[in-house]
């Protein structure tokens, strides 16, 4: 950042080149090509990737010696079914030790029972999110709290992932999920292009939860595109395809006031920039260079 800006801890999220969730888009990127456009702009942090190398040690000194620090890395779980409980907490402790040894602070996490983006249990090429019982909520905030105790235990924190697609993904279930957890541990991550998919003002949600707020994913929405999505009950997998999501400055959010109240509630944590959308149509590079820019234009008028 310019010296007249205020300091963020702002990231890039590699699914701008590689799709997690649909990984026909960009699967021809190298981790090499990933390295190289992360340090021409300048970020100094970034989430785990399936391109990146899978020895923790090569990773470390990989990333370190490109100035990058691993920030996260997402961790589907099944805490909803209490048969699958003590495999899941298994992976998932491996998962947090892994975190911790790349020097991870936060453990992104999104429950898959009921989704179409992850159930292990379900076919794939589902289209419909089967919504949880009361039983199985139950099931599912007390799997988050073991998991959250795994977190504690090595100084790190579980970040919820409200995300499309999954049992959690409205306001009312993210207003659930805070209210029947404790908030010493289980954090919320706002992403605000999710917020927004699934009917939430972002601003309002970061205000409501500003206290559980610990890890923060910035992405826009094309306003049309969502609007057509919605219209047709297109599925998650194929509104990504279509372009829904893009960088913050090239949708409708506004993130002015976001920021203005990241800074007023002292938040420090990172700002991880995110946009799933086909590498094809929009060069993650050039589309990751304006966002920043947008993002510098912002802190600067706040700084003034």
């Amino acid at each position: 950042m310019p010296k007249d800006t205020p300091s963020i801890k702002l990231g890039i999220s590699p699914i701008n080149w590689v799709n997690e969730d649909v990984l026909e888009l960009g699967d021809h990127y190298t981790f090499q090509d990933l390295m190289k456009d992360f340090t021409l702009l300048g970020f100094n942090g970034t989430e785990n990737c399936r391109k990146f190398p899978q020895d923790a040690s090569i990773l470390r000194s990989t990333l370190a010696a490109n100035g990058l620090q691993l920030t996260s890395q997402w961790k589907g779980v099944v805490f909803s079914d209490p048969a699958m409980r003590e495999s899941e907490l298994d992976s998932y402790r491996q998962h947090v030790e892994f975190l911790k040894f790349m020097g991870s602070r936060h453990v992104v996490t999104c429950e898959l029972g009921g989704s179409i983006i992850g159930d292990p249990r379900r076919s794939k090429g589902v289209q419909d999110v089967i919504p949880l019982t009361d039983v199985e909520w139950g099931y599912l905030v007390d799997g988050l709290h073991q998991a959250g105790e795994i977190c504690r235990q090595h100084d790190m924190k579980l970040v919820y992932h409200y995300h499309i697609g999954t049992v959690v993904e409205r306001l009312e279930e993210i207003e659930r999920l805070m209210e029947s957890t404790n908030p010493e541990l289980v954090h919320l991550l706002l992403d605000t292009g999710h917020a927004y998919y699934g009917g939430a003002d972002p601003l309002a949600l970061y205000q409501q939860f500003a206290s559980r707020v610990a890890y923060i994913h910035l992405k826009d929405v094309r306003e049309d595109v969502l609007h057509e999505v919605k219209r047709a009950e297109t599925p998650f997998q194929q509104a990504v395809i279509q372009g829904v999501f893009t960088v913050p400055g090239d949708g409708c959010i506004d993130f002015r006031p976001l920021f203005q109240s990241f800074f007023a509630h002292h938040y420090d944590g990172w700002m991880i920039l995110e946009a799933e959308q086909d590498p094809n149509k929009a060069n993650p590079y050039e589309y990751a260079f304006q966002s920043k820019q947008y993002i510098e234009s912002i802190l600067r008028d706040i700084n003034n």
